[in-house]
């Protein structure tokens, strides 16, 4: 008898901390919130009237993402963006941030046509800065894996136009 209630009581125990390490494991996987994998700890505005209104109130550049989840060229960006310990800091100090995977109805934010991955940066002015672009002429906005820097210095330069305009 004393054997048979070790073993109910093992069979139990390894019952009970399956389940704990199955309940710990889907608490540790990040809902799907509005950063859609582009960074967590970033806070992100839900709507592009948010961000013109987040960026003016707080005189912060607004830097908004156009995506599409089944996008090969998007995915990829998004993971070396959320990576980027540089991008993700600057993003959540000095940047109103925005991810959208539907167009706006602000024509100035498609100057050169509706692709993803597209990156705007729009200033505090609620001005969208048509001359921060990357490095294609074909299509301005877009930004690949291998240009990262090139989005960082981006990035500073958006910031360092407020600096000197305002």
């Amino acid at each position: 008898i004393m054997l048979h209630s070790t073993l109910a009581l093992s069979l139990l125990l390894i019952a009970v901390s399956s389940n704990l390490a199955m309940a710990i494991k889907k608490e540790k996987r990040a809902p799907q919130t509005l950063s859609r994998g582009w960074g967590d700890e970033i806070t992100w505005v839900q709507t592009y009237e948010e961000g013109l209104y987040q960026a003016k109130k707080s005189n912060k550049p607004l830097m908004v993402i156009h995506h599409l989840e089944d996008c090969q060229y998007c995915q990829a960006l998004k993971k070396v963006f959320a990576e980027n310990e540089e991008i993700q800091e600057m993003a959540q100090n000095n940047f109103v941030m925005l991810n959208l995977m539907h167009e706006t109805t602000d024509k100035n934010l498609s100057p050169d046509g509706q692709y993803v991955p597209r990156i705007m940066f729009i200033d505090p002015s609620l001005t969208v800065r048509a001359d921060i672009t990357g490095r294609y002429s074909n299509r301005l906005y877009t930004y690949e894996p291998q240009d990262i820097p090139f989005l960082i210095e981006n990035m500073k330069k958006a910031l360092r136009l407020i600096q000197t305009e305002l």
